[in-house]
């Protein structure tokens, strides 16, 4: 046996990306603790939220008010499910998504500048960066930068 805890709902849910920030904002009956539903599941809360003003004809107003959000964010869930059916209310990652400031340029110069087989000395590299380039890059991301660049090689 090991030592490892068995994964719960909440696990998954966090590790997804899912979980509903404020679940205690949701005031539909059916979401009582132990039901089928689940006022974590932002997924679940916001499929229903469409059910409820679609299907049972509940005003977007009252709906909004019962799943603790704004009427903007029922149309924006809308446009999503009508855009992309329930993969749509999954919720999209914020910010950057990749590299932004790491061009190639950036990372032809952190070549030149960094010794093969010597410690990345990142915060020196940052501002290196910074006086030659203009560009404020984060000394973690040219740790992680030169890891993948290893890692590409290897491969």
């Amino acid at each position: 046996m090991t030592n490892e805890r068995k994964r719960t709902k909440l696990d998954a849910l966090i590790a997804q990306g899912t979980l509903n920030p404020q679940p205690e904002k949701v005031s539909d009956p059916k979401f009582k603790p132990g039901e089928f539903f689940d006022p974590r599941d932002a997924v679940q809360v916001k499929y229903e939220l469409l059910r409820r003003v679609l299907v049972d004809k509940l005003s977007v107003t009252d709906a909004a008010q019962e799943y603790g959000i704004s009427r903007p964010t029922y149309y924006q869930t809308k446009a999503d499910f009508d855009a992309a059916g329930i993969a749509g209310l999954v919720p999209k990652k914020r910010g950057p998504h990749g590299r932004h400031k790491l061009r190639e340029e950036v990372m032809t110069f952190i070549e030149q500048n960094h010794a093969r087989g010597e410690p990345v000395r990142a915060r020196d590299l940052a501002i290196l960066i910074r006086l030659e380039l203009g560009l404020d890059v984060h000394p973690r991301s040219i740790e992680r930068a030169v890891k993948e660049k290893k890692t590409a090689r290897r491969s």
